[in-house]
């Protein structure tokens, strides 16, 4: 059961309803995390914000799904692992780096080592060392690009305890045979 209310774009407050709008027209639907985001519009609003702002960077966006689901897991939060695995899948991962991807793995080295220097940026609460530096540097990420992994991480981290603290309801299809504990 949702500890956070969610907002019913069509009764919403004027700023919460023109954001709920930009969330349909973009997704084609209003997921359950931004109609509880919706409880105060600023929240809602630093998401997108946020989210849009990354998605102009230079990490592609299926690397940007993939340390989604690193972030999901090493956080728990099955939403976010169902909502990633449906975006990932969208944004052309493939079935095995998604199911990879929750391990911090992938078919393709670059785009490992950005999951595995995630990983560390999650589990060390950002203290990575100075080898786990050199290895995403060696993989041919710029300083430019880990600072949007480090910000993919937060970002990430961000809806990952929303959803925990909400208990958001599930409205992506569950991942099969991942057990997340809350």
């Amino acid at each position: 059961m949702p500890r956070l209310s969610t907002v019913d774009p069509t009764s919403a407050e004027p700023q919460a309803r023109a954001l709920l709008g930009k969330v349909e027209r973009a997704l084609g639907t209003t997921p359950n995390m931004m109609r509880a985001m919706a409880a105060s519009p600023a929240v809602l609003d630093a998401y997108l914000q946020f989210s849009g702002a990354l998605s102009k960077g230079k990490l592609p966006g299926r690397v940007q799904e993939q340390i989604a689901l690193v972030a999901a897991v090493e956080n728990d939060c099955g939403y976010c692992l169902a909502a990633h695995t449906v975006l990932g899948a969208k944004a052309g991962v493939s079935e095995d780096d998604l199911a990879a991807g929750r391990s911090a793995r992938a078919s393709d080295p670059k785009t490992e080592a950005a999951l595995t220097f995630a990983k560390a940026v999650i589990t060390t609460k950002g203290f990575v060392t100075d080898e786990d530096l050199d290895a995403v540097r060696k993989a041919g990420y710029t300083d430019g690009e880990i600072g949007e992994i480090v910000a993919a991480v937060a970002l990430n981290t961000f809806t990952n305890y929303f959803n925990s603290v909400g208990q958001t309801t599930l409205d992506f299809p569950a991942v099969p045979g991942v057990i997340i504990s809350h």
